[in-house]
């Protein structure tokens, strides 16, 4: 574990060190992948070098040598001139975090495709492997593979050199390095697919890069607020399912298993941002996350506070998922019809088309309204429109528990 977690440390700075020396991306990322490969490979058997940076600068410039060696004079002289230099010192902090900023703006630049921009943030600054990430996303390894590869090929014919992007365009690439790594998170969280509910590894790995770009930009609040948000929500982790893997709801979820120390971090962080700079969407949804984190039970949760920030987030990032989220917050606050009603702004919305969410809300509203028969259609259509095993069960359980001949519904 220890070497895994060194690895991922290491892998931006590895690139950024390669792509900045040589402005080649694509050809770097290429070369520490091969290191990253050959360090997993070798170190549990002959240990970990005491400067396992400078290992990896090594063998990933051998393996740029090679590459280059088949080209032009020109890419001579540049390996002679690779060999000369001296790694950097593994103190070089500064270097090593500038171009971890720099890979992930060149990583979620808005010429690539979201899809893209999530699969080479994973692989070239999270340091996973094509593998990984094809499992992460329910794909097959060789489709995984081939949009990693049009990805870079995208990066090299734009003819974008490994740089910080100019000044005007950094607050934009920075909203969508978060909206990146926001992404990473939810799918870590709750699977778009297969038969686990989370992918730990996934929030793990979203939350430790996001800690990286709140250290490289303390003075930017909504990083903050991603962060505070991501620690809130994964504080909850353990509760989510059961020793079977079932579905455990959030008014249902054990609290006392909930990770303290992860939520007291997370109120602060969003403490201290709150009121800092401008408020945007994602520290007041960290904000409403720390609302049930602070709840000692589902009962105690402040509901009226709730919607009243999802009624902001609605006026300053207006969206159907927002929305949706307004409606569960408007059922527990003022009573299920008034979530129902809700729900009912964003029903033909083309957005929400095939997301089971619409009609899971719908049924958990039904449901506590007493209209059985609506609820059992409702959960038997959401429980066929998700991917998600647990969550198709979890549904379909519902489905069973609102049948005519099955008691009352659940109030």
């Amino acid at each position: 574990m220890e070497i895994e977690t060194t690895l991922r440390e290491l892998a931006p700075q590895v690139l950024g060190a390669l792509a900045r020396r040589y402005g080649q991306f694509d050809a770097a990322e290429d070369a520490m992948q091969e290191a990253l490969l050959a360090a997993a490979t070798q170190w549990p058997v002959e240990g970990m070098p005491g400067n396992p940076r400078s290992w990896l600068l090594a063998v990933a410039g051998r393996r740029l040598v090679d590459e280059f060696r088949s080209e032009s004079a020109r890419r001579k002289r540049e390996e002679n001139e690779f060999l000369l230099q001296p790694p950097p010192a593994p103190g070089d902090q500064v270097s090593a975090t500038d171009d971890t900023l720099t890979l992930l703006f060149l990583c979620c630049h808005p010429s690539l495709s979201p899809p893209s921009q999530l699969a080479l943030t994973l692989r070239a600054v999270g340091g996973l492997s094509t593998a990984e990430i094809a499992k992460a996303f329910l794909v097959p390894e060789a489709t995984m593979a081939q949009r990693i590869s049009r990805a870079k090929a995208t990066i090299r014919k734009s003819g974008l050199g490994f740089e910080m992007p100019p000044a005007g365009e950094r607050a934009e690439r920075l909203r969508v390095v978060r909206q990146t790594l926001y992404l990473v998170f939810n799918e870590g969280y709750t699977t778009s697919g297969g038969p686990d509910l989370k992918r730990d590894d996934l929030t793990v790995e979203a939350i430790r890069i996001t800690r990286m770009l709140r250290s490289l930009t303390p003075d930017d609040v909504e990083t903050g607020g991603l962060l505070a948000l991501m620690l809130l929500t994964d504080a909850r982790r353990d509760a989510r399912t059961d020793a079977q893997g079932a579905l455990v709801p959030l008014h249902e979820q054990n609290r006392s298993v909930w990770d303290a120390a992860q939520i007291a971090e997370g109120v602060a962080l969003v403490s201290a941002c709150l009121g800092k700079g401008p408020v945007g969407p994602y520290q007041l949804q960290a904000a409403i996350a720390a609302l049930h984190d602070e709840a000692a039970t589902a009962d105690d949760t402040d509901w009226p506070q709730i919607l009243a920030l999802y009624e902001v987030i609605e006026r300053l990032a207006p969206g159907p998922i927002v929305t949706l989220n307004k409606a569960v917050a408007m059922g527990w606050a003022r009573g299920p019809l008034a979530g129902l009603a809700v729900l009912g702004s964003v029903d033909g919305d083309e957005r929400l088309s095939g997301n089971h969410r619409v009609d899971a809300v719908r049924a958990h509203l039904l449901e506590r309204a007493g209209d059985r028969a609506g609820a059992h259609d409702a959960y038997v259509r959401a429980a066929a429109l998700t991917t998600s095993v647990p969550e198709q069960r979890y549904l379909t359980l519902r489905a069973s528990l609102t049948t005519p001949e099955h008691g009352e519904p659940a109030r």
